[in-house]
């Protein structure tokens, strides 16, 4: 898994010139394809990480009268709010070459 709290991907968006992204593959509807199956990887194992993160502060026997408010859980949560979203990181990862991509060809 990667560590996307070490991403150097800016945390808003940014106008990016085309011309850069879809160099490697040559077509920019394909670019963005790879581009946006990684944003949804990404934003699964995040997910992920905080579910399991926040897991830990859940107690079996909570019921909703129950439920108190947790600063370490607000932190945790604000934590995660603050990271890039999916797709900054994984355009970031794009342009530093850190996605492994191949074309398959079509066979007769």
């Amino acid at each position: 898994m990667v560590d996307h709290k070490k991403t150097q991907a800016s945390i808003s968006t940014e106008t990016r010139n085309i011309q850069d992204l879809s160099e490697k593959t040559g077509n920019i509807y394909q670019t963005v394809s790879i581009i946006s199956k990684r944003a949804i990887q990404v934003n699964r194992e995040v997910k992920e990480e905080l579910l399991a993160k926040l897991e830990e502060f859940a107690t079996p026997s909570e019921s909703i009268d129950e439920i108190f408010e947790n600063s370490e859980q607000i932190e945790v949560s604000k934590f995660y709010e603050r990271l890039p979203k999916g797709t900054l990181i994984s355009i970031q990862e794009w342009l530093e070459d850190k996605i492994y991509h191949r074309k398959v060809e079509e066979q007769a």
